[in-house]
């Protein structure tokens, strides 16, 4: 599936979502869904194609490129990320290092293209 890049709109409200999570607020459900969603979009059209599946149960997963072959050709990717929402949004506004939520057991990676610590915090300036 094709990923569209979200507007400024939709990851300024996806951020905020992000921070409100990471301040300790409870954000409706659909709030949540939509920020996963947008955050994982923006991620899958900055790195296009599908060695490594990102996934953020129940709410969304992408298939990403990372390494030297961007495609996989059939199936589950060979390289998996796994987390919750709380641990994604903490990522994307830098309330979380990669490192961190490795050593904590908030990440579960398998496979060799599975160091994704670049992509986080997210790097655009929305208000």
């Amino acid at each position: 599936m094709k990923r569209k890049l979200p507007t400024a709109e939709e990851m300024s409200a996806a951020l905020e979502t992000a921070r409100k999570v990471v301040s300790g607020e409870t954000p409706p459900r659909a709030d949540l869904a939509m920020a996963c969603r947008k955050i994982l979009d923006f991620e899958a059209v900055h790195h296009p194609g599908g060695s490594l599946e990102i996934r953020v149960p129940p709410f969304a997963a992408v298939q990403v490129g990372v390494g030297e072959r961007g495609d996989h050709t059939r199936g589950t990717p060979p390289n998996v990320v796994e987390m919750d929402a709380g641990t994604l949004l903490a990522l994307a506004v830098g309330a979380l290092g990669w490192e961190d939520a490795l050593a904590e057991h908030r990440v579960h990676a398998s496979g060799i293209h599975t160091d994704i610590s670049s992509w986080w915090p997210i790097p655009l300036k929305y208000p």
